[in-house]
């Protein structure tokens, strides 16, 4: 097997002195991460030196290591590690004539980049990369970059970003063929005047674009014509998907199928498919047809794809379903714990409301990034709670009052809903109160630690 970096390569691509001969078969940063044949790079941060932990990752495997100061081992030296993995993933991403899809938006980009990957290694078995967990950043996306194999025949890669013109330099390093959007929505709009100013930067993805590539964007979204004119100044091949008789990639009709999944009929250019989708609501079905939309893009084969919709599972914190085994028999336990906004939140609500079951517990963290108007935001979503027939709601964090002190005047939620003040207080209401035939969702953002009440009811089984 043809190794996927030589130090050789390595040096010449950042620009470094290598002291030892080797080869890798992986890249990571993280000392913990290191298998066997890794590269490593040792990154200087605000709090720690990856230098210090350069004896552990060789312990653990490392081939060799990218590092700014000398340290025991085969290595390449260079000036400043954060810029040579930069460098390699310039590299990487130049030697590669794979077709590179790139994935950004308010909600749903890392499911719609997995499911893209899913729906191409179906169509192409072993030969598909894509950025793994949620590796979307200023340092994620260089790395995930490095470790794409030098054959592969497609390259899927997540953008993210908090701030305007961070997605702009990332779109750079990925240069894709296709860029997605999958929507635009109030997600760190404490950093944007408005969610005109969240369009502007998740657009800046386009300006990555190849020569002839394509963009992919909403219709259904409000910020649909914002999106457009600026996907115009870099191609002319624009496909727009959603629910909207105006979408290149339509849905024509779709229905919940018997696993609680959908049914969908969808209209694309020069031919119709009708797939089974095993992700729940209609958020989802909005983004398959993105996913189609890319696939199609690409030259990939959209019935293949449509198999890999039915078989995908859910994400661990993004989805994911387990039955858990609570007093009586097993609950239903729908994991959204790592990431939360007001579209996604209001999505993954309807979800809820759809389940089959005897009763409906929501378990809601606050909602990050949302600055002035976080209050209104989180009041607003007594709507989606009570259209989704919560029977108990716990909510979690301190910008939760809002949506607590609107539902503690209403005589209706008396002793259905309660304002923890502690992640291991809404744990043990939790674990006190799920019964036989519940279905519990979880979500919150990541940083008010909710995926600790999911590890909690794991215990019971899965």
């Amino acid at each position: 097997m043809t190794a996927l970096w030589t130090s050789d390569e390595i040096a010449q691509a950042v620009s470094g002195t290598a002291n030892g001969a080797f080869e890798c078969n992986g890249v990571a940063f993280d000392s913990r991460e290191i298998g066997g044949g890794d590269l490593f790079f040792a990154m200087k941060g605000e709090h720690s030196d990856g230098h210090r932990f350069a004896a552990q990752a060789f312990a653990s495997g490392a081939t060799g290591a990218v590092v700014s100061e000398a340290v025991d081992g085969p290595h390449i030296l260079v000036p400043d590690t954060m810029r040579g993995l930069e460098q390699l993933g310039i590299a990487s991403r130049a030697r590669v004539s794979a077709k590179i899809i790139g994935v950004t938006g308010s909600a749903g980009k890392t499911g719609t980049k997995e499911a893209i990957y899913a729906a191409l290694d179906r169509c192409s078995p072993g030969k598909v990369h894509r950025s793994v967990k949620s590796y979307n950043n200023h340092v994620g996306v260089p790395l995930s970059l490095s470790r794409m194999p030098r054959d592969c025949q497609y390259g899927v890669f997540e953008m993210g970003m908090n701030h305007a013109y961070e997605i702009s330099a990332l779109t750079r390093f990925v240069r894709p063929h296709v860029a997605v959007i999958t929507t635009i929505a109030p997600a760190h709009i404490e950093n944007f005047k408005d969610e005109s100013g969240i369009a502007d930067a998740k657009s800046e993805i386009f300006e990555g674009l190849e020569p002839g590539g394509v963009a992919i964007i909403p219709a259904d979204n409000p910020h649909y014509p914002r999106l457009l004119d600026h996907a115009r100044k870099y191609t002319s091949n624009i496909v727009s998907f959603g629910f909207s008789e105006s979408a290149d990639v339509r849905c024509i009709d779709h229905m919940t199928n018997s696993a609680g999944g959908s049914l969908v009929t969808a209209k694309l250019p020069g031919t119709m498919l009708q797939y089974e989708l095993s992700q729940p609501g209609e958020h989802w079905v909005s983004n398959s047809l993105a996913v189609l939309a890319a696939v199609q893009a690409v030259g990939g084969d959209l019935a293949v794809a449509g198999l890999a919709l039915a078989d995908m599972g859910g994400l661990a914190g993004r989805g994911a379903r387990h039955h858990i085994v609570v007093p009586g028999g097993t609950a239903l336990l729908i994991d959204e714990s790592y990431n939360a906004n007001p579209a996604s939140m209001a999505a993954t609500l309807t979800g809820l409301g759809n389940a089959s079951a005897d009763r409906r517990i929501a378990v809601l963290g606050a909602m990050k990034e949302l600055g002035a108007q976080s209050p209104e935001f989180h009041r607003a979503l007594q709507q989606p709670i009570e259209s989704a027939n919560v029977n108990l709601l716990l909510l979690v964090g301190e910008e939760m009052a809002p949506l607590a002190e609107a539902l503690a005047g209403e005589i209706a939620w008396a002793g259905k809903f309660a304002h923890c003040g502690s992640v291991g207080e809404a744990s043990q209401r939790l674990r006190d109160e799920t019964r036989e035939g519940d279905a519990i969702l979880i979500k919150g953002s990541n940083s008010v630690g909710l995926s600790a009440v999911v590890e909690a009811m794991l215990g019971g089984g899965d």
